[in-house]
C-alpha cells in the first residue's frame, strides 16, 4: 500500500501551477496543498510545516515596478527557505527558473539570486533540491501578452487580431507544458537525482517568430482549407493543442460545404498531405453511389447507419463480389485500386457511410474513372 504524499504548489493559480494541479489530482496517493497570492504567511508557514514536497512556483515577470522582482522571485525564495530552517525540515524542494536567470537585467538577476539562495539551502541542510531553468513555457491556459509569445500568438490568431514581429527572423525556444509537468512528476515518483547545480528539461524547440506565425495562421485556415498540417511533427502537434485551447467557447463548432444531388449529401471533413482525406456521406434510400475504378488511390468505407451492399468487379473479370455491410455491425472495407465498386442503400431510410482515402481528391487528376460494376 503506497504511502500518500503531501504536495505543495507555489504560484498555484498561475500558468504552470494550474496544469500541475491538474495532474497530481489524478494521483491517489497524493495531497495537494495550493499557495497563490491570495494566502498569508501564516498560511504559507503551515503549509510547509506539513509538506513532503514543495514545488515552487511562483514568482513574477512582468511587474508594473520593477522593484516587484525582488520581493517576488528573491524574497520569497529567501522566506521559504527560512521557514523550513526554523521547522528544521528538509522536505524535497523543487523550483521554476528561467534561462533568462543567465541575464543581467532586473528579471534575471532576481530569478538568480531565488536559484542561489535555494541551492545553498540544500547545501546546508542536505535536502534534496531541484532548481530548473526553463526556456518558453507554452501550453494551455498561459496568458496571452504575458506567459508566451505562443500565447498571445494563439490568442490574437483565433480571435482574428493581427500580430506584430518587431524581429521575425528571432528565434525561439519552447518547452511544452506537459514536458515540463512530466519532469516534475518524475521528481515526485523518485526519477530524478537532485542537483547543487541548475537543470534543464526537454523536449525543446526552436523556431523563428515567422515560422511561427505561419504555423498559428495555418490552423485557423484549417476551417475552410479542412486541410490540417502534419501532425507527427511533434511541434505542431503540440501548437495545434495550444491554439485550440484558445477558442471561445461558442466558437468550437464549425459548418462544413455540403454538396447535395438527388443522391443524398456528401461533405469533407478532414484533409491531410500525409493522411488523404476523411468525408462522409448521406445517401437516400435505394440509392448507389460510386460504379468507378481508381488506378492508384485507396480507399475504405464504414457504414455507420443503414443497411448497404458493396460490391466489387475485378477489371478483368465478370465476377461480382458482394460484401453486406451494416450500421448495427461497425467494420470497414478496402476499396483496392483496379477494381470497379459501387455501394448501394439497401433500405427506404438514410444511409451514412464514413470514408477514408489516402490522398486528397485533386478535381485535375481525380484518378477516378466510371465503369458500371454490374455487366450488361
Amino acid at each position: 500500500m503506497s504511502v500518500e504524499k503531501t504536495v505543495l504548489i507555489t504560484g498555484s493559480n498561475g500558468f504552470v501551477g494550474r496544469n500541475l494541479q491538474v495532474a497530481l489530482s489524478r494521483l491517489a496517493d497524493v495531497r495537494v496543498l495550493c499557495f497563490d497570492q491570495d494566502n498569508n504567511q501564516h498560511q504559507l508557514a503551515e503549509y510547509l510545516q506539513e509538506a513532503d514536497l514543495v514545488f515552487h512556483l511562483a514568482g513574477v515577470n512582468r511587474p508594473k515596478d520593477p522593484e516587484e522582482f525582488t520581493v517576488g522571485n528573491k524574497e520569497l525564495t529567501e522566506n521559504i527557505v527560512s521557514l523550513l530552517e526554523q521547522q528544521g525540515r528538509t522536505p524535497v524542494v523543487v523550483m521554476s527558473s528561467s534561462t533568462q536567470a543567465a541575464l543581467d537585467n532586473p528579471y534575471g538577476q532576481s530569478k538568480r539570486a531565488a536559484e542561489e539562495c535555494l541551492l545553498a539551502y540544500g547545501a546546508r541542510t542536505g535536502a534534496p533540491v531541484f532548481v530548473y531553468r526553463l526556456t518558453n513555457i507554452f501550453g494551455k491556459w498561459s496568458r496571452p501578452n504575458y506567459n508566451s509569445v505562443v500565447s498571445t500568438f494563439c490568442y490574437n490568431i483565433s480571435h482574428g487580431i493581427d500580430i506584430t514581429m518587431s524581429s521575425p527572423d528571432n528565434v525561439v525556444e519552447l518547452i511544452y507544458i506537459d514536458d515540463v509537468v512530466a519532469e516534475f512528476l518524475a521528481v515526485l515518483q523518485g526519477e530524478r537525482t537532485a542537483s547543487s547545480e541548475t537543470l534543464t528539461a526537454g523536449p525543446t524547440y526552436r523556431i523563428t517568430l515567422a515560422d511561427l506565425a505561419d504555423s498559428v495562421s495555418q490552423f485557423r485556415s484549417f476551417r475552410t482549407t479542412l486541410k490540417l498540417p502534419d501532425m507527427s511533427d511533434d511541434l505542431t502537434r503540440k501548437l495545434y493543442a495550444t491554439y485550440l485551447s484558445y477558442l471561445e467557447p461558442d466558437d468550437f463548432a464549425y459548418g462544413l460545404d455540403i454538396k447535395k444531388d438527388h443522391r443524398g449529401e456528401l461533405a469533407e471533413l478532414i484533409k491531410s498531405e500525409s493522411f488523404g482525406q476523411i468525408f462522409v456521406s448521406r445517401t437516400c434510400g435505394k440509392i448507389i453511389r460510386g460504379n468507378h475504378y481508381h488506378d492508384t488511390k485507396i480507399e475504405k468505407f464504414c457504414v455507420l447507419q443503414g443497411e448497404a451492399a458493396i460490391r466489387f468487379r475485378h477489371l478483368f473479370s465478370d465476377e461480382t463480389i458482394d460484401y453486406r455491410v451494416s450500421g448495427a455491425k461497425w467494420e470497414v472495407v478496402d476499396i483496392p485500386p483496379g477494381y470497379t465498386h459501387h455501394i448501394e442503400n439497401l433500405s427506404d431510410q438514410d444511409m451514412i457511410v464514413l470514408f477514408w482515402a489516402n490522398c486528397i481528391f485533386d478535381p485535375q487528376q481525380p484518378d477516378t474513372v466510371y465503369c458500371e460494376v454490374k455487366r450488361g
